[in-house]
């Protein structure tokens, strides 16, 4: 009897210590799963079979328990019971419950399970708090979990806004919460505060292995500190909502953290994830970053952008060109798309002919009437455009008076016309400047629209904040990692080399050519004076044209028949 007693002890201590890992990957035995505070575990799910989740010895000092569950993108259902109740069940990709201990309670289950026809591969951990710990969601008005620890998470293209119900105080087992909007002094939950953290996944990683592994790193409040960003800190007067730009195709993470700043204790709530698009939709899925449109539309733009970045100056109605497709066709794709309900594509081709149109109407007054002055501020006014977009995609662009529109669009149109402004007087240094900056980002658009980078939010965020009105509201932080270093490289050799290149071989040449209609012009006058000259016996051009429409109509006469049709005369 004793050796049997010994070899129970053994078989418990086996299974506490395979409990006891950093992470559990297994299946569950007869739809039970065993858990331990603090410790991930990997699990399947399917729609058949639902799983009931138990953690066993809570320790006495404990409170409350938040258990939460994550996915990439199928749906799983948690609830305190097998019948799914509004008030006592969430279902989503990174839902969690809080579960208030009663006295001597140490046992807590939570049932499991998805409606998705394909299995669901999840990560889910239970998480321990005592009395002093501030408990999220806890005065929750808003959603249907009485007490609801969730970050819900909208999105769309222009931004990605999350919300979250706000924290109560902590309180002992069997003591009653503390009331939420009875008091606002120090002794109410309106001193607590709310840091809102940011995460980035390995860009161009879409696995779902790399996202459940990451999602480890945001659940406990000491890991969020050291692996994530804070954006901001809320207080218990601001609206807990808080949003941020779009990335489309790129994981991120987001958590809030509560603090007792009284106390000195935190909590974190339950961690949400986006990429900003839809895994399971048929066109513009996460899979495929752009449309074959844009992809058709930036290679062309940035094929041109090359060419302007090395020859730029010499070729210079080229490049008037060039620049008059983007400043015409920038303003008429926000004013298209603001008063129109026009599709993307059809958006694409008319912007692409309108930004032809404005182009040549460039080169055109630039041909009639040579104003130099005029046609160079056009080309600084583009490259103050990127630069102003470069300051504003630096942390600068997240101050708080920066989102008063008046503020930005004022800030933002004197550090463009500074840029003119200040190479008025040298304005050929002004034009190769233009080429090789302009020129060599167009070449990172077209690489965005095969490969995630953050560098086409510099100007993609500018043209969202002037389509989008509540975009001014949202934090454009973006990842830098490795593809963005090295694409940062090559925008970097592309200008300096076209810029060198350009200076070194327009060195000793004229700053700008001549007015082509002086010219013109000119020339005219000397073939009309000049008699010796052999192109003074050229016939006008009217003249010529209807020779040539002579010599067509003779191909299409009527051949006549040989021979005498008249009558002989006797």
């Amino acid at each position: 009897m004793e050796l049997l007693r010994l070899l129970l002890i053994a078989v418990l201590a086996s299974v506490t210590r395979a409990a006891g890992g950093a992470e559990i990957v297994g299946s569950s035995s007869e739809g039970l799963l065993e858990f331990s505070v603090g410790k991930f575990r990997y699990l399947e799910l399917k729609k058949p079979f639902p799983e009931e989740a138990i953690l066993r010895h809570i320790s006495s000092n404990v409170t409350f328990v938040i258990f939460q569950i994550h996915s990439q993108y199928q749906n799983t259902t948690i609830s305190f019971s097998e019948a799914l109740l509004p008030n006592a069940s969430g279902t989503g990709t990174d839902k969690g419950l809080v579960s208030i201990l009663r006295p001597e309670q140490s046992m807590c289950t939570w049932h499991l399970e998805t409606l998705d026809p394909e299995p669901v591969q999840n990560v889910a951990i239970p998480l321990s708090y005592s009395e002093s710990d501030p408990i999220p969601g806890g005065c929750n008005l808003e959603f249907d979990v009485d007490i609801d620890p969730n970050i819900y998470l909208e999105y769309n293209f222009f931004e990605t806004t999350i919300k979250f119900a706000p924290a109560n105080l902590g309180y002992a087992r069997g003591a009653d919460p503390p009331s939420c909007d009875v008091k606002t002094d120090l002794d109410s939950r309106w001193r607590l505060q709310y840091d809102v953290y940011q995460y980035f996944l390995p860009e161009n990683d879409l696995t779902e292995e790399v996202l459940l592994r990451h999602l480890q790193r945001m659940a406990e409040v000491p890991q969020v500190r050291a692996n994530a960003v804070k954006v901001v800190t809320l207080t218990a007067d601001d609206k807990t909502s808080v949003s941020f730009s779009s990335l489309r195709g790129q994981g991120v993470i987001y958590n809030v953290i509560v603090r007792d700043p009284l106390l000195n204790t935190s909590t974190a709530y339950v961690p949400t994830h986006t990429y900003a698009c839809s895994f399971e939709a048929e066109e513009g899925s996460c899979s495929s970053l752009g449309r074959v449109s844009t992809k058709v539309f930036f290679t062309l733009f940035a094929l041109l952008g090359l060419f302007i970045c090395f020859f730029g100056h010499r070729f210079w109605k080229t490049e008037l060109f060039f620049i008059g497709f983007i400043f015409i066709g920038f303003f008429f794709y926000i004013l298209i798309t603001r008063l129109t309900p026009i599709k993307y594509d059809v958006r694409l081709i008319v912007t692409a002919v309108t930004g032809s149109i404005g182009g040549i109407f460039l080169v055109a007054a630039w041909w009639r009437f040579g104003v130099l002055t005029l046609c160079m501020l056009c080309v600084g006014l583009v490259l103050g455009f990127l630069v102003a977009s470069v300051a504003f995609f630096t942390p600068l662009g997240n101050l708080k008076i920066f989102r008063v529109d008046a503020v930005f669009w004022v800030t933002f149109s004197c550090i463009a016309i500074f840029i003119p402004v200040v190479f008025m007087g040298c304005l050929r240094i002004l034009n190769i400047l233009s080429c090789g900056f302009i020129g060599s980002y167009l070449v990172v658009l077209a690489v965005n629209s095969y490969l995630y980078t953050s560098l086409s939010y510099i100007t993609l965020n500018i043209l969202r904040r002037a389509l989008h009105v509540d975009f001014r509201r949202a934090f454009m932080n973006v990842p830098f990692q490795t593809n963005d270093f090295i694409i940062l490289a090559v925008w970097g050799m592309l200008a300096v080399s076209g810029i060198t290149l350009q200076i070194r071989r327009e060195r000793g040449q004229p700053f700008f050519p001549p007015h082509p209609y002086k010219l013109w012009k000119r020339e005219r006058e000397r073939r009309v004076t000049n008699i010796l000259d052999p192109s003074h016996h050229i016939p006008p051009l009217r003249e010529r044209l209807f020779s040539r429409l002579a010599q067509i109509k003779v191909l299409f006469r009527k051949e006549q028949p040989a021979g005498e049709r008249t009558p002989l005369l006797l």
